[in-house]
């Protein structure tokens, strides 16, 4: 039977449909991921079915391109449409609060620094007056020749400041920027006072409040008394009374908190955003200037599509959150009675985690269950009376596998292998018999599984056998420069096939990466109750390359990657629709090549290749390599040097 007809066996029952269930596409995706008929994962930028990117049809693209796998790809229109939903969330809470101000989001730089998404952020959120964040002086630079000619644009300066960061602020003030720097600590304001007097500048001040309001999920510790930057209110209270000395109360303008990262509970929004708004509203009048309240981040993405409070979830929608936040500022604005303050946020993660797409390939892989009892596969092969007793033993338990004693043969396969790795490490079992006996084990376990699939309710004991029995599919990315948060904080991300959705998947595996260490893995996948161990895939077929991709992969994990085993950055591309209907190209960024991280870690590059010429010359003067082979092996060597870090297949 040929290849097809298997599939086609196999895929009776299955359609794309089942995919999107199985991979929960519609949940996490929001609108932006589907499947088409030919089974391809396809991208709908504006959330729209009618205008959608064929994945599988841009990867072979851009293979074309020489452009090969891993290759992260960021869909610009999916970015521009974050901004505006952000936008038209907020201005329908307005409109039906009758919040008597306007909305602006800044993005923080840090979520994704790459020029191009900086630029691109910028670009698009000019129609809606967003502006930028920054925390360290290198982000300022940049950020200072980007928002050029933009004096409507806020900047945010957070992070510790020095001297030097103050001046550059106020600098930029002078040229007319709309720029804030956040007190983080009391230092802070004396550099301010003192840049601001050499300068000749009445700077726009913001503080970062220390409220008592705790976080919550896996950066609870951000916030609360023991957060790591902000002013109590006794500093607060100093802050204002220097300022009223200096006659500057005018220039303290922004009241900023930070209520965590990716919180999952509406409830741990709504504290703090409530005790901030207080704080505006005494300090306004005691005669600060106040003009905007900054709430930070904290706006969540739902990874897993469960819509729970779970930490890798969110039980709230961005209608949700945008109405909260406006009717608690205004509902304590009113009682003060003090003007509303104009509102800002600062919600990185949000606006860049759904517009970029890290696709891979699978080069290999290793399976347990594909273990045979004799090269042959018959039982009739082995021959029962010579077997050393615990190979026997596991023998016994392979051919009488039967429903009715599933956990019994479990456990006695376990045993008995128990004992011949002990055999063997006492030197009483020869090394081929150890190969039967790891044979005989996992063909035991593989029946047992196969029969456990078909019963309503699987024994406790033989629960983990799925698990067990996965494959591990070894996958050509570094999961500590591609997807650092998956191996450093357990961050869930979706994962799935990009095509062959229109089939079955018959195996389960748990992902490798190409570096050589062993925290290298994903084996924690999205799933609507609880976390999966393994992820469903397709089998293997010879001389066809298959495609994974991990989604909602825009936030953080870039600028997060290391060099783990010298593996660089992955080939970029920005794609966008095209108006006439398909996509186009508008960004290339080649990854690292072999001689670029080399680089990164001070070798001189100009002297690899000639060290190598010297040793083929030795080689050749010994007799050890003829002439010819010495040329090809240093043309091979110079190739390679200028190739990408990753694997490039054939």
């Amino acid at each position: 039977m040929n290849t097809s007809s298997k599939r086609t066996g196999a895929n009776l029952g299955w359609s794309t449909a089942d995919a999107l269930d199985l991979y929960r596409t519609d949940a996490w995706g929001k609108g932006y991921f589907g499947i088409n008929d030919l089974g391809h994962v396809v991208v709908r930028p504006h959330g729209n079915p009618s205008q959608e990117i064929d994945l599988f049809e841009v990867v072979q693209g851009l293979a074309a391109r020489d452009l090969a796998t891993p290759v992260v790809i960021r869909f610009s229109d999916i970015l521009a449409n974050r901004l505006r939903q952000l936008s038209e969330a907020f201005a329908s809470a307005i409109s039906e609060n009758d919040y008597r101000n306007r909305y602006a989001a800044v993005f923080p730089i840090k979520v994704n620094q790459q020029r191009l998404v900086v630029e691109e952020v910028f670009r698009y959120g000019r129609e809606f007056g967003f502006g930028l964040e920054v925390g360290s002086k290198p982000e300022l630079l940049a950020v200072m020749s980007i928002t050029e000619n933009s004096p409507d644009r806020l900047v945010i300066c957070n992070g510790f400041k020095d001297e030097s960061y103050i001046e550059a602020v106020i600098l930029a003030t002078k040229l007319g920027r709309t720029i804030i720097p956040v007190v983080e600590n009391f230092e802070e304001i004396h550099l301010i006072l003192k840049q601001a007097r050499l300068h000749e500048v009445r700077p726009r001040i913001g503080v970062r409040v220390k409220l008592a309001s705790e976080g919550a999920g896996r950066w609870r510790e951000s916030a609360g008394e023991k957060s790591k930057f902000g002013l109590f209110i006794t500093e607060i209270l100093n802050l204002h009374a220097l300022l009223a000395q200096h006659d500057m109360l005018d220039c303290l303008q922004l009241v900023h908190c930070h209520t965590g990262s990716q919180l999952q509970d509406i409830r741990r929004v709504k504290d703090p955003i409530n005790e901030l708004a207080h704080v505006y509203a005494e300090l306004k009048s005691m005669g600060a200037g106040l003009q905007y309240i900054d709430i930070g981040g904290g706006l969540g993405v739902d990874y897993d599509g469960s819509g729970t409070n779970y930490e890798s979830s969110m039980n709230y929608t961005l209608n949700e959150y945008a109405s909260d936040v406006v009717y608690r500022i205004k509902s304590v604005c009113d009682a003060r009675r003090v003007p509303h303050p104009m509102l800002i946020s600062e919600s990185g993660r949000a606006i860049a985690a759904h517009h970029s797409v890290l696709v891979f390939d699978v080069p290999g892989r290793s399976q347990l269950d594909q273990m045979r009892i004799s090269n042959g596969g018959s039982d009739e092969a082995v021959d029962r009376d010579a077997l050393p007793a615990p190979v026997r033993d596991l023998y016994d338990s392979f051919r009488t596998v039967s429903e009715r004693r599933l956990v019994e043969c479990y456990h006695d396969a376990f045993q008995a292998r128990e004992q011949a790795l002990q055999m063997f490490n006492l030197g009483y079992l020869n090394l081929e018999f150890r190969g039967l006996a790891e044979r005989l084990f996992w063909g035991t376990c593989a029946k047992i599984r196969d029969l456990c699939r078909k019963l309503d309710e699987i024994p406790e004991e033989l629960a983990d056998l799925e698990v067990m029995l996965s494959d591990t599919y070894f996958c050509n990315i570094s999961i500590f420069q591609s997807l650092p948060d998956s191996w450093a904080i357990g961050q869930l991300f979706p994962i799935m096939p990009i095509h062959r959705l229109n089939e079955r998947p018959t195996r389960n595996a748990v992902l490798a990466d190409i570096t050589c260490d062993s925290d290298g893995k994903i084996d924690r996948f999205v799933h609507p109750r609880e976390t999966k161990r393994t992820l469903e895939v397709h089998d293997l077929v010879a001389g066809e390359r298959y495609y994974l991709a991990a989604f909602l992969v825009g936030a953080y994990q870039e600028t997060l990657g290391d060099l783990h085993n010298l593996f660089g950055d992955t080939h970029v591309v920005h794609i966008r629709l095209h108006d006439e209907g398909g996509w186009w190209i508008e960004e290339i960024v080649k990854g690292d090549t072999a001689n670029r991280v080399l680089e990164y870690m001070e070798y001189d590059t100009d002297e690899l290749s000639p060290r190598l010429a010297r040793d083929c010359e030795r080689a050749v003067r010994e007799g050890r390599i003829s002439l010819a082979q010495s040329q090809a092996f240093k043309r091979f060597y110079e190739t390679e040097l200028d190739g990408y870090a990753y694997l490039e297949g054939d």
